[in-house]
């Protein structure tokens, strides 16, 4: 015998079942739960996009590298990428190639020196990692490098502009290569294979920009000058806090709907007695 299906006919209707006052109790305090997560979703995305208000770091001002960097901070994010002036002369010995590199969406090599610095603009008798330039292969970069070293345009005391930039993380050369291959720029690893360090490194490096203070020596080794981009604002929007505002809406949404289900739940379960009760009377 086939079963019949169950209907709900007739009174008490669902909306009379929404309209008692346990259940109008109820759904004031699902509203309440989904105006609380509501709230959250609006906190949410309230941090979720920066304020536009935030002050900007100005890397193109050019500054003294001592006003952006310190030894005890290393590089913060308010000195990254900034435009500096400093003094300081070149140590010949310590021309060194650092690949591979890309110049204009070219990869090569670049030649990267040694800097004793010197005041006002930084701190004296520090040493710093320069990217002096950039050249189309390895080959040609170490022909560089030795004429750097070789040349009096690579001596003296010159007044350098750069932009500062962050260390970056260390690479192990291929299992081919001379382990003292140089990947990356880490001012840490070139100073161990500096001839000499007597006094503080900074853990950033520059990139040398061609002005009259590096000009000579760009051409006494026939270097292109490195490009010199200046960092990319930070993304304004924190997608993930976005994501935790939709969240709580979906929740607000679900503490209605839990209502809604439960009140459903009752009036069904009030109609399937009614029904069991007339199956059941003679």
């Amino acid at each position: 015998m086939a079963s019949r299906k169950l209907e709900y006919l007739g009174e008490p209707t669902l909306a009379q079942v929404m309209r008692r006052p346990s259940w109008i109790l109820a759904l004031l305090l699902a509203l309440g739960i989904a105006v609380a997560f509501a709230a959250l979703a609006q906190w949410q995305a309230g941090i979720a996009v920066q304020s536009q208000q935030q002050e900007q770091v100005d890397t193109e001002s050019e500054r003294p590298l001592a006003s952006v960097t310190s030894f005890d901070r290393g590089v913060t994010d308010a000195g990254a990428g900034v435009v500096v002036r400093l003094g300081g002369a070149f140590v010949a010995e310590d021309f060194d190639v650092v690949s591979p590199r890309d110049n204009g969406g070219t990869s090569g090599a670049w030649v990267v020196g040694h800097l004793i610095t010197d005041g006002p603009d930084a701190e004296p008798g520090a040493h710093l990692a320069v990217a002096v330039g950039w050249a189309p292969s390895v080959a040609e970069a170490e022909r560089s490098a030795d004429a750097l070293a070789a040349a009096s345009a690579a001596s003296g005391e010159r007044e350098l502009t750069g932009r500062y930039m962050p260390p970056e993380g260390p690479q192990v050369p291929d299992a081919d290569e001379d382990p003292l291959t140089m990947r990356a720029m880490v001012p840490a690893a070139l100073a161990n294979l500096w001839s000499t360090v007597d006094g503080p490194v900074y853990s950033g490096y520059l990139v040398l920009h061609d002005d009259s203070g590096s000009a000579d020596a760009l051409g006494a080794a026939s270097l292109d000058p490195i490009d010199s981009v200046a960092p990319l604002a930070a993304d304004a929007v924190n997608w993930l806090n976005v994501f935790y505002a939709l969240e709580w809406l979906v929740f607000g949404g679900f503490a209605i709907f839990f209502w809604y289900r439960l009140a459903r739940d009752a009036w069904e379960k009030e109609h399937e007695l009614l029904l069991l009760e007339a199956e059941t009377t003679p």
